[in-house]
């Protein structure tokens, strides 16, 4: 009943007026003073603030179908990650789009049950996340919009992984649309909110990239000699591992004006491994030959943004894409314009 009362910000006068109960008999309820064991009362409590029978212990068919939606629900999402994760974002967006629309309608009529909008919370995320994977750099605002319909969500459950989860991926996502402070400041909100190493692990890498975005070279360098430290102690993941640290501090280097320091580090890339997602061979790819550029290796540069071109092209990354474009400018015009055909051939399958 607290929840219920929080998600739909009234009182106990109200919800009390609501079910035919006073004030204090809510309190009770609440705080577990009183019981409500008449089966009855109970269903009838279900019905009047549309909620599902087995949130106050009752069990019938309809209750069956919501755990069923629930399992589905949750089983997309998790393969919706897998996807993504593995160079298939497109189909990620196909199937999150639907199961959100779902579970917001169910909201919209008034059933607002704890587990329907954890995995709503979930769901957006997930859609934001995979939908910056396959915009272009004009549209990226869109995956923000998403990441960002989580947040309000996650304070009501005031649970410190589910609010450093929301957090950490809404801001990432702002920084991919050039919202930098933003970004840096919910990334340190995450990573003060994460209740452990692994979620702060989650967090650091992301927030280094955004530090290094903004110019920061103090948050930077602070940020990854944390990620270092807590490398041997913390499981790898697709991004928390020493192939997507090294791009991280590569370009972290270069944006903070320590070029030199990139040009020295730039063949010391780890080999990838089965952890590391596919997308992240592209963007090393293109952060390496951007120092190679640097470094006037216009060779070296030229092999790296054919191989991101590649990649990127084969997994539809049209932002990769457009970083390839930046990168090559004037100095590699054939490289500049295989990015841009590949780049107009995904936009136009998109418009289609």
């Amino acid at each position: 009943m607290r929840f219920y009362r929080r998600v739909h910000g009234i009182n106990q006068t109200f919800l009390g007026e609501l079910l035919g109960y006073d004030k204090t008999y809510i309190s009770a309820l609440e705080l577990g003073k009183r019981a409500l064991d008449d089966v009855g009362s109970r269903r009838r409590i279900c019905e009047t603030l549309q909620l599902p029978p087995h949130v106050l212990g009752i069990t019938d068919p309809a209750d069956t179908d919501h755990r069923a939606m629930l399992q589905f629900g949750e089983s997309t999402v998790r393969l919706a990650e897998i996807a993504r994760q593995s160079g298939h974002a497109s189909e990620a967006v196909a199937e999150l789009w639907p199961l959100v629309a779902r579970l917001e309608a169910r909201i919209d009529d008034g059933h607002t049950e704890r587990d329907v909008l954890y995995l709503l919370a979930r769901a957006r995320v997930g859609l934001g996340v995979a939908l910056g994977n396959v915009l272009p750099e004009e549209r990226l605002a869109t995956a923000a919009h998403w990441t960002a319909k989580s947040l309000n969500i996650a304070e009501y459950f005031q649970e410190p992984g589910m609010t450093s989860y929301a957090l950490r991926m809404h801001g990432n996502e702002l920084r991919k649309a050039n919202l930098r402070g933003a970004a840096v400041q919910r990334l340190c909100r995450a990573a003060a909110t994460a209740p452990n190493d692994t979620a702060r692990a989650a967090v650091l890498p992301l927030l280094a990239r955004a530090a290094g975005a903004l110019r920061n070279g103090r948050l930077f360098d602070r940020v990854m000699r944390e990620t270092d430290d807590l490398l041997s102690r913390v499981d790898h993941t697709s991004l928390f591992n020493p192939f997507s640290l090294h791009e991280i501090r590569l370009r972290g280097l270069v944006s903070t004006g320590r070029t030199d320091v990139a040009m020295r580090l730039v063949e010391q890339s780890p080999a990838p491994t089965t952890v590391v997602a596919p997308q992240w061979r592209v963007i090393e790819l293109i952060t390496v030959a951007h120092v190679q550029l640097l470094a006037d290796d216009r060779g070296g540069a030229a092999e790296s943004l054919d191989s991101a071109i590649r990649e990127a092209a084969t997994q539809r990354l049209p932002h990769q894409l457009q970083r390839i474009m930046r990168t090559a400018g004037a100095r590699l015009p054939a490289q500049h314009a295989a990015a841009s055909q590949s780049l107009e051939q995904i936009r136009s399958e998109m418009a289609a």
